[in-house]
């Protein structure tokens, strides 16, 4: 049987001799690319994916760090922002505090004006009233000296004033 295969192997151009040669150079030539192909090509082929997998972790880092910049970056621009309200609160607070100042300063100058010009005017209506109580006094003594056609000394004539004045003075008050 062997034989026959043989021949009828033979008859075809395949030898069993040649297959297994073939069959040898297979394996020797699968084992040359495994050590001087394959490992190589699967050890950049790891190297490729341990490269591929350490610049993915990187992009999450970036990302998160820049998530975490951002989320500082809104924190800054909020405290920026209460920051700036806070100014301008107290610029309107300042505002007000100095224009309440300014209309007590101008209604206590207003009210020394008007106690000035009251002391005034009172001054100058004491100096009227003495003023005319000399007048009065000179033409009462000059009208009582024609009454009583009489001349009247310097001293009775300052007695009669002081009188007079007296009198008015009463009647005034």
């Amino acid at each position: 049987m062997l034989d026959q295969a043989l021949i009828i192997g033979a008859s075809n151009g395949l030898l069993f001799g040649d297959m297994i040669i073939q069959l040898l150079t297979f394996i020797i030539l699968l084992a040359l690319i495994t050590k001087f192909a394959w490992k190589p090509l699967m050890n950049v082929m790891q190297e490729r994916e341990q490269h591929i997998a350490s610049e993915i972790d990187q992009a999450e880092q970036s990302n998160q760090e820049a998530k975490r910049l951002m989320n500082e970056a809104n924190d800054e621009l909020k405290n920026t922002r209460q920051n700036a309200q806070q100014i301008i609160d107290d610029a309107n607070e300042t505002a007000k505090n100095q224009q309440a100042e300014l209309i007590k300063a101008a209604k206590e100058e207003a009210a020394r004006i008007k106690e000035n010009a009251r002391l005034e005017i009172e001054q100058e209506r004491d100096k009227a009233i003495q003023a005319l109580q000399t007048q009065v006094g000179s033409l009462s003594v000059q009208i009582a000296s024609k009454v009583i056609e009489k001349e009247l000394s310097e001293t009775e004539q300052e007695k009669l004033i002081n009188d007079y004045l007296d009198k008015v003075g009463e009647d005034n008050e």
